[in-house]
This record gives structure tokens, C-alpha cells and sequence, in this order.
């Protein structure tokens, strides 16, 4: 394993790193974005910046969790003193023994009650009487902060922003929360082999990386902000991309470019002193995996974040889920997610040094490898339900982490 920390020279050889720990650098590097405060109707999709608690108790009040009838302490039949609705309080007193109040679901329960006695457990022998076997005591009273005490944390720091998360903020009164906010993701698609529409001519390919990227990025947490070819000729079109971070992006990946082909610059670019003000802080230099092993990530000076990814596009797919996927949560403040180890079955052959990463599917007891993933070729993916990434060790039945979903 190799990590650069400082702004070392490179040179041409690959400085491999394990599969895990690279997952685990591209995690650890970032610090994230800074904070936002945002209204609820724009925090779907974002991160908590601070833990959401709630200043109230929840629920606030002893509540009804049944349509039915508040009653009194002891035994039926109860003489109904009127009734009680969601949104209203009782201001009849507290009930005594022998008394009842119709009540809603969600009603403030009146001081003095009881139970409540659902309406199907319950019958009225004459219009001001009720009659029923006697309940519980406390038998569908939701009481008072039984939910959650005022103060209580109820999601950490670095919990997505989902529907329910919304749902439970605006419960606890908030109007709005501390977020970070979507890593911006400038997709820089590199190769003069590329065509972009319809069925490529002799000697070109259909560029693929293109309409993937956005969406994956949108599934791992990012957002792209930008998404444009750049040809492999002239030489320092590259550089000045490279260069010329804009201040819109927080990450530019760049595909091709990474290998030690002649037209491959991204690494010469990056050593070379790439950014006004210096050379590149790197991270992870080559990932002992395969595919996907011409993969690096850097950082400049200026804070910005440079990823490459190789330009076949299965390869690209693996090395976005090695490195750009845990940046990605490292920069939102997200805890690097857990991978299932889960029994993998099927004749897949080990990689001497290297974790391999295939296309299978899970039936959640166990996976079975698809195929259809050779480093150009996107079937397999493309009909997964997630990636396997299978250690040099492995034996067949054994275990292997899944990453999923894979897009």
C-alpha cells in the first residue's frame, strides 16, 4: 500500500493500494463541505450537519391513539359527558369515576381518564350511557414524551435527508436544518476515439462514460454541475482544464487519461505541478483491484479534488464505487457505509494480489456471479443487483463484500 501525503514526485509504476483500505482513504481525506441551513422543502437528498432533536416532548400531551371513549377510573357502565375532537381540548375537568368523553384519535385525553375504549369494544345501552368490558389502565393513551423526552437526539449528525427525516423534523417543530450540501462533480470525459451520437464510424467507439457518470454521481450524493469531451490532442488541453478549477465544482473526475499510455497525461499533469500554486496532494495512486486499477485520486492546493477513472467504462464503474463514492460521503459528513458480506457461489477466478470485482445476483442469502463484465462492457452491471468484490483469498461459499446499488 502506498499513500501520498505530501506532494511527492510520481513516476510511471503504479503504487498500488488494497481495494478496503482505498475505500477507506478516499473516506478519510476530505473535510466536509461547510454547513447550510435550509427549509425542509429543499433539505431532501442532503446530509444533517448537526444532530436533529426535538425541544418538546413527543407526542407533547397525552394523546388518544384510538377513536373511542376516554372513561373514568373503575368499572363500566360510564355516563357521557360530551366529547373531545382532534385540534380542541377538554375544558369539562377531569373525569371522575363512572364518567366517559367520546374522543378522536389524536384528542388531548382529558385529566382523570383511565383508558380509552375503542368504539367497536364498546356499546351505549342508552344515549348518555356506555358500557363495555373495563380496560387497562393507560390502555391507548399515547402519554406525554413516551416517544422521545424534550432534548432527546433523534438522528446523528451525517444521517441522509430522507422523506421520513423530513417528516419526523417537522413533527418536532423544526422549519428548517443545519445540511451539508451535495459535493458538485465536474465530469471531464477525455479520448479523441469518442463519438457522442448514432453508431460510430471505423476506429471510434460510442462514448459511454458520458450519459453514465451523471447519473451515478446523482446516485452516490453528488450533483453535476458540468459534463464535456476533452480530445486527447492538443496535449495541454488537459492541463488547462485541470487548471482552471472552477468555483462551481468541488470534484473534477476525469475518465482515460490515467494509464501510462502515451495519451494518457492525468498523472503527469498532477506530478508536473497541475495548480498555480504547486503540485497535487495524492491519495491513492493505482487500487489493487480488478477492473479498475489505473485509478487514482489527488488533491490540489486550492482544495479542489481531482479523480481518475479509467476509460473503459465497466472499469470506470468499479473505480467510482472504490474512490468517488466514499469521497463523496467523506466531503458530506457521511459515515463510510458498511459493506454485507454475503456467501458467493459460482466458478469465479481469484486475481493473485488483487480484489476482483464482478456483476451478481443477490437473492439476499446468498450471490451468484452474472457475468457480462469485461472492462468495456457494461451488460452485467447493467442487469446486477450489486458488485462482488472478491478477495485474492476467497474460496468458493465464502463471503465477500456487496457494494450496492450500483447504478
Amino acid at each position: 500500500m502506498t499513500v501520498l501525503l505530501a506532494a511527492e514526485p510520481m513516476t510511471a509504476a503504479y503504487r498500488d493500494v488494497p481495494w478496503a483500505r482505498a475505500r477507506e482513504l478516499a473516506h478519510a481525506a476530505p473535510t466536509p463541505l461547510p454547513a447550510r441551513r435550509v427549509a425542509l422543502a429543499g433539505a431532501a437528498g442532503l446530509t444533517l450537519a448537526e444532530a436533529l432533536r426535538t425541544h418538546r416532548p413527543l407526542p407533547g400531551f397525552d394523546t388518544a391513539a384510538m377513536d373511542g371513549h376516554a372513561v373514568g377510573p373503575g368499572p363500566g357502565p360510564w355516563q357521557l359527558r360530551g366529547a373531545v375532537r382532534a385540534g380542541a381540548v377538554w375544558t369539562g375537568g377531569a373525569l371522575g369515576p363512572g364518567e366517559a368523553v367520546e374522543i378522536s384519535t389524536g384528542a388531548v385525553v382529558p385529566s382523570g381518564a383511565w383508558a380509552v375504549l375503542p368504539l367497536e369494544d364498546s356499546e351505549r345501552p342508552a344515549p348518555s350511557l356506555l358500557a363495555g368490558r373495563t380496560p387497562a389502565e393507560g390502555r391507548h393513551i399515547r402519554r406525554a414524551g413516551e416517544d422521545a423526552p424534550a432534548g432527546a437526539e433523534l438522528a446523528p449528525a451525517g444521517t441522509r435527508v430522507g422523506p421520513a427525516l423530513l417528516g419526523l423534523a417537522a413533527a418536532c417543530g423544526h422549519d428548517t436544518l443545519a445540511v451539508r450540501p451535495r459535493p458538485r462533480v465536474r465530469v471531464l470525459v477525455t479520448g479523441d476515439e469518442l463519438t457522442h451520437t448514432g453508431h460510430p464510424a471505423p476506429g471510434r467507439i460510442r462514448d459511454a462514460l458520458g450519459p453514465l457518470l451523471p447519473s451515478l454521481v446523482d446516485l452516490l450524493g453528488g450533483e453535476v454541475t458540468e459534463s464535456r469531451h476533452l480530445p486527447d490532442r492538443p496535449a495541454g488541453a488537459l492541463a488547462d482544464a485541470v487548471r482552471r478549477t472552477p468555483h462551481d465544482a468541488d470534484v473534477t473526475v476525469v475518465t482515460g487519461s490515467t494509464s501510462v499510455g502515451v495519451t494518457d497525461r492525468l498523472r503527469a499533469v498532477l506530478a508536473g505541478g497541475a495548480a498555480r500554486d504547486g503540485a497535487a496532494r495524492w491519495i491513492v495512486d493505482a487500487v489493487a483491484c480488478r477492473p479498475g486499477h489505473p485509478q487514482l485520486l489527488a488533491q490540489l492546493p486550492d482544495g479542489h479534488w481531482i479523480l481518475g477513472l479509467p476509460g473503459n467504462p465497466y472499469a470506470a464503474l468499479v473505480a467510482a464505487h472504490t474512490l468517488l463514492a466514499p469521497l463523496l460521503s467523506g466531503l458530506t459528513g457521511r459515515a463510510l457505509r458498511p459493506l454485507p458480506g454475503v456467501p458467493l457461489t459460482g466458478d469465479i477466478r481469484v486475481a493473485p494480489g488483487r480484489t476482483r470485482l464482478v456483476p451478481v445476483i443477490w437473492d439476499g442469502a446468498t450471490a451468484r456471479p452474472l457475468g457480462g463484465h469485461r472492462p468495456a462492457f457494461l451488460q452485467g452491471a447493467a442487469l446486477a443487483d450489486a458488485l462482488a468484490a472478491v478477495p485474492p483469498h476467497w474460496q468458493p461459499g465464502g463471503p465477500v463484500p456487496l457494494l450496492h446499488p450500483i447504478g
